[in-house]
């Protein structure tokens, strides 16, 4: 079954764009301008060569493209609100008598204009839906003018304007903790229909109290721009292989509201969609009308799933606890341009992980990665924008309603989604001069009837706003024991507090931020003095942590201490019977405006995995609670060096889901361990080493029944004390396929590395090559803090020659020639 999810996942891509009779994606030709034009008409005025009308420039560009693909994550300048313009020409020849020609956009943001050479043929107002723009008749009355043939050689001048300028009136608001990113960056497709065609499918798939029935409530919508009234056709319900199980006609016999209910379609004991076999039906609809056929595909699964009163969650009449994580759509050097490639890497990354639930956060995000959550078996909690700010006017409010129901009747289809999200954080104030508490859950509820409306068979869910909690189906709290809030072996004290408060409970956004690369011998030293065989034992205070008053604030931030919250919390709810589920946050980090200030500037370092994908230490930690297929892993894989006294007892800690595993160091045995969830850290299987000084070789045996794995490292020990840091020294490390890599080391005054230093690190490049900056990661910023008294960046060198600097505040500048 695990491989044909997987094959499923990678090939399957039933969407919207499969209902289209002939569509193509408009990738290439096209000109971008990062700015706002005097008018369409200089987009498409004739001009001469070296001529005052061939300013300003436009760059050549694919789609997807994000306006924000680098200064998202700049840290030296505010990232780009504001209009920008894209161009192309296209060839449009309609293949179907009195057929159509449509523009379908799979979102764009955040408000955009559509032109046909100098004409305005559309509009949508919100940056994560799909839309399309019907170009038929413009099409046709543009071929009919001069310069459709002689300044367009036959093509048909397309101009489209993308604005994501700060708009107080507009959702999400620009208090969120993510970029309101502006451009083209999903895809773009010209689709050709008959006269009459498929608008959308809502098969509703229901399956009885026993399970043992299922059935089919299928209602069609026509897109009947020319008001056809007669359509027969066929629908046909196939299972995962295609075996045909039900066929039955249709004929809608003077068609007035361009909607048809069918009647309702039996399955006899349904395979059921799960996390563990997320079975898929299609339903395959055929058309004819004035001799034309036209089909439409979707593709289901049947499914009963429960939020029991005061109680856990169940799929299928059998108790899941939901583990899950979040997503934002934004990715290094796309920001959220995201191809599809880059979206199917990272969502079979979070299977990997083990997750079987996924809150998208906070808007509805690509078809896509509700096909893959499908086929991956990954439940999922949709949201709309509805994000901090207050309540806006009536403008605002309709863009709200609009885009609750666009994303509910857009993606009603998917079995994976069990929550629609209403809002998040609608406690934060500060987008108007009025914050009414009761207007805001006047509108909470009419947005929440509208769901319910639109949908009867889901729930409803809000994440913090203690003044809403009881509108909603289901509500989350703010819990962020360790980080925001108390100390992580608070967890379960307050999370039992919060699940007393609401009938139906759940837990969105736990965890804390982490600086990829930086480690810390402080938080591993405080838990050996406290744990026995046995894990923790007494009165936890703060003196495990080294004193802080607001961890968020006062941490190191380091990858030592995040594994450790990751690794208490998911033991606590391993042993919550009462428990729905939850969903740390967050899977991958990501860029953010109001936090200039992070060690990568301008990114939420919340993540599992950096914004490339690069896994960090926690990511193992969650698999080793989560993942089904055995694995091991030492911690410390980006910890090169290791410091502390001469003969001093360091912990080791081995992530697994092995039965029981065995260290060996320097080729030494250092016993077996058996796993105990509930022992903790790193559920019993940690040892207390002595390093030897300078190099050491550590490896790790883990078995599960027959099957074993292994895992090694290679760490120095530095004993040799040091100052602060005196001086920087910039190094090539490594060079391959034209790129190099540079590390800038910090030392103290007598050359020794300052390993817990965390000193700002400023790169900077002069010559042929290329800074490969601007990434948003730990190894991809010019401006960063070091991590463990180093940081380190690659360069294009381009087949020339180059000078690399280093500057750190206070510290002599270095140079290095490349």
């Amino acid at each position: 079954m695990k491989r044909f999810t997987i094959l499923l996942a990678l090939f399957t891509g039933f969407s919207q764009l499969s209902n289209a009779q002939q569509s193509t994606r408009l990738t290439h030709n096209w000109e971008f301008l990062k700015q706002d034009l005097g008018g369409v008409w200089e987009a498409v005025r004739p001009v001469p060569k070296d001529k005052p009308e061939a300013y300003p420039v436009w760059a050549k560009v694919s789609l997807p493209h994000c306006f924000n693909s680098r200064d998202a994550v700049d840290p030296d300048v505010n990232y780009y609100q504001g209009p920008g313009w894209y161009r192309t020409q296209i060839p449009v020849n309609i293949p179907y008598k009195n057929g159509r020609a449509l523009l379908h956009f799979e979102g764009a943001g955040q408000k955009t204009n559509v032109y046909l050479y100098n004409k305005l043929i559309g509009s949508h107002n919100g940056g994560y839906d799909e839309w399309t723009v019907d170009i038929t008749d413009e099409v046709a009355a543009f071929k009919k003018t001069t310069v459709f043939d002689k300044q367009f050689k036959g093509n048909i001048p397309l101009e489209i304007r993308c604005d994501n300028t700060r708009d107080l009136e507009s959702i999400p608001s620009q208090l969120s903790d993510f970029n309101i990113y502006g451009g083209l960056y999903r895809n773009v497709n010209l689709v050709y229909q008959p006269v009459i065609s498929f608008d959308k499918l809502y098969a509703n798939a229901a399956v009885s109290g026993d399970l043992s029935k299922g059935e089919l409530s299928p209602v069609l919508t026509f897109y009947n721009p020319t008001g056809v009234k007669d359509i027969s056709g066929e629908i046909v319900v196939k299972d995962a292989v295609g075996k045909i199980l039900t066929k039955e006609n249709y004929s809608t016999a003077n068609l007035t509201a361009n909607t048809y209910t069918p009647g309702k379609i039996n399955i006899v004991k349904p395979r059921l969609w799960s996390t563990t076999d997320p079975y898929l039906y299609t339903i395959e609809i055929t058309g004819k009308a004035d001799d034309e056929t036209f089909k439409h595909t979707e593709k289901v699964g049947f499914r009963s799933f429960l939020f029991a009163n005061n109680g856990p969650f169940y799929l299928n009449g059998q108790r899941l606890l939901l583990r899950g994580t979040h997503r934002h759509e934004d990715h290094a050097g796309v920001a959220a341009a995201m191809t599809d490639s880059m979206i199917r890497a990272e969502m079979l990354l979070i299977k990997d992980m083990g997750a079987n639930f996924i809150r998208l956060g906070h808007y509805q995000q690509s078809a896509l990665v509700l096909n893959l959550c499908d086929s991956l078996g990954i439940l999922v909690w949709e949201e709309e924008p509805w994000c901090r700010g207050g309540l806006g006017g009536d403008a605002y409010q309709a863009q709200a309603k609009s885009m609750l129901t666009n994303m509910i009747q857009q993606h009603y289809n998917h079995p994976a989604i069990i929550l629609w999200g209403l809002g998040n954080e609608n406690d934060w104030p500060g987008d108007f001069p009025e914050f009414d508490k009761q207007k805001i859950r006047d509108f909470m509820t009419a947005q929440n009837n509208l769901a319910h409306q639109l949908d009867t068979s889901r729930k409803t869910t809000i994440r913090r706003c203690d003044f809403c909690k009881d509108i909603p189906d289901v509500y989350s709290p703010s819990i962020w024991a360790g980080w925001y809030k108390g100390f992580y072996p608070e967890y379960k004290k307050f999370t039992e507090e919060e699940f007393k408060k609401t009938p139906h409970f759940i837990h969105a956004e736990w965890g804390g931020d982490s600086h990829a690369n930086r480690h810390s011998e402080n938080p591993d030293r405080a838990l050996a003095k406290v744990i026995n065989g046995k894990g923790i034992t007494g009165k936890i205070d703060s003196s495990l942590f080294g004193g802080v008053k607001h961890l968020a604030d006062d941490s190191d931030w380091s990858e030592t201490y995040i594994c450790n919250l990751f690794d208490w919390h998911l033991k606590e709810q391993e042993a919550m019977p009462w428990l729905t589920g939850s969903a740390f946050w967050t899977f991958k980090d990501f860029s953010t405006p109001i936090r200039p200030e992070n060690p990568v500037p301008y990114v939420n370092q919340k993540g599992v995995v950096e914004r490339d994908l690069s896994k960090k230490e926690s990511f193992y930690v969650v698999q080793s609670y989560w993942a089904d297929a055995l694995m091991a892993h030492i911690y410390g894989h980006s910890w090169p060096v290791r410091w502390g006294e001469a003969g001093e007892e360091k912990m080791v800690k081995v992530y697994s889901n092995a039965d029981k595993a065995e260290l060996f160091v320097n080729g030494k045995s250092r016993g077996i361990k058996t796993r105990d969830p509930q022992n903790f850290p790193a559920a019993g299987l940690r040892w207390m080493v002595i390093y030897n000084k300078g190099l050491n070789h550590i490896k790790v045996v883990a078995y599960k029944g027959k099957e074993t794995v292994t895992d090694t490292i290679s760490q120095v020990y530095q004993t040799d004390k040091w100052g602060k840091p005196a001086r920087v020294e910039l190094t090539k490390i490594a060079e391959q396929n034209g790129i190099a890599t540079i590390q800038a080391t910090l030392y103290d005054k007598d050359g020794v590395p300052c390993i817990d230093a965390a000193n700002w690190i400023n790169f900077s490049l002069t010559g042929n090559g290329t800074l490969l900056d601007d990434l948003g990661t730990s190894k991809g910023s010019r401006k960063v803090q070091a991590y463990n008294g180093r940081a380190i960046i690659s360069i294009k060198l381009n087949g020339g020659r180059s000078v690399a600097g280093v500057v750190s505040p206070g510290l002599p500048v270095s140079f290095l020639k490349l």
